[in-house]
């Protein structure tokens, strides 16, 4: 290496120090305002929420060392609107009830506009699926009787405010019951109940731990039923696969809905961008934790079209190749 090549090098080398130690002082600088610590809604033990939003909060807390907590809530529109109030930082939500919290309509809080909710990265897509016991000859949605006591999730939860509009529409005259995952497939296999209906990623951790322990008999719906609630309902189609518990042997017809992970619009943009990084980079460790995060992937950043972004997660999907829409930027 000749002497001017040496000289090139070393201040390119010199640079470059200086650049990485500007950013270090800047990403330093960025933290004088991050939170000391944070909270993540999630919903009932038993579900997927639970277990996904427990996992990605400790892989937050870990990578940006920053403690992190889980509430155990109803779910999605509580969430949406914990989160608007600013009781929690962060939350989980599918896209029906955020739509119905943006627009003045959670139940939870109407007449609201949940205009402080602020979207950060894509989830998962949520599954409807319905189980019984074997012994209850039940098979099919046409075989529930009337009077029919079905579980449907949490009141204010996506199973909750979902699967009754789901079932009216079928016409079936039976009675709600509201309750979480777990709880739920107790009551089930007490005989409490006489169907299980719930909505989130698969598999259900409380539909795994009912195969297990007792002969159930899974069902969707036919594709008659399948068409008239994608045309009633904020859902789309979708299929559960054969396998996904060790007793379904087919697939099955069913519906979804996309979830996204949203922030409080007031946190800071350098936690948020952060946060989104350590996630969307994470995918692997994500799919330890659950195998729904399988789709927690940056390229699902477009199934968001109402939500307003975070500045934070704005950033983060812009600097990697992906375009938020102007309209959304909040």
């Amino acid at each position: 290496m000749t002497i001017t090549q040496r000289s090139t090098a070393c201040k390119a080398i010199a640079v470059s120090s200086a650049f990485y130690i500007a950013v270090g002082m800047a990403m330093a600088q960025d933290r004088s305002d991050w939170p000391d610590s944070f909270s993540v809604g999630t919903a009932s033990q038993g579900g997927t929420y639970f277990v996904y939003g427990t996992g990605w909060t400790n892989l937050i807390s870990e990578t940006l060392d920053v403690p992190g907590g889980t509430e155990v809530t109803g779910g999605p529109v509580q969430n949406a609107a914990l989160v608007q109030t600013g009781d929690l930082d962060m939350g989980m939500v599918t896209m029906g009830p955020a739509f119905d919290a943006i627009n003045g309509n959670s139940a939870l809080a109407p007449g609201l506009q949940h205009d402080q909710i602020r979207a950060i990265f894509p989830m998962y897509k949520t599954g409807f699926h319905a189980v019984t016991l074997e012994s209850s000859g039940i098979t099919e949605f046409g075989n529930i009787p009337d009077g029919a006591v079905v579980g449907v999730g949490p009141a204010g939860g996506t199973p909750g405010t979902y699967w009754p509009r789901i079932l009216e529409g079928m016409g079936k005259n039976v009675e709600f019951r509201n309750g979480g995952a777990a709880d739920l497939a107790g009551q089930l296999q007490d005989g409490l109940i006489d169907v299980y209906t719930w909505a989130g990623g698969l598999p259900y951790p409380a539909f795994s731990q009912l195969d297990a322990q007792t002969d159930v008999t899974y069902f969707g719906f036919s594709p008659e039923e399948q068409a008239v609630v994608i045309d009633t309902q904020p859902v789309s189609s979708f299929t559960i696969p054969a396998g996904t518990y060790p007793s379904l042997e087919e697939d099955q017809l069913s519906v979804s809905m996309w979830n996204f992970a949203i922030a409080h619009a007031d946190l800071p943009e350098s936690f948020v961008y952060e946060v989104v990084k350590a996630v969307m980079t994470s995918n692997p460790q994500m799919i330890e934790i659950h195998k729904a995060a399988v789709e927690t992937l940056p390229e699902n950043f477009d199934k968001n079209t109402f939500i307003p972004w975070h500045p934070g997660a704005v950033r983060w999907f812009e600097e990697n190749g992906f375009e938020i829409p102007d309209e959304l930027k909040g």
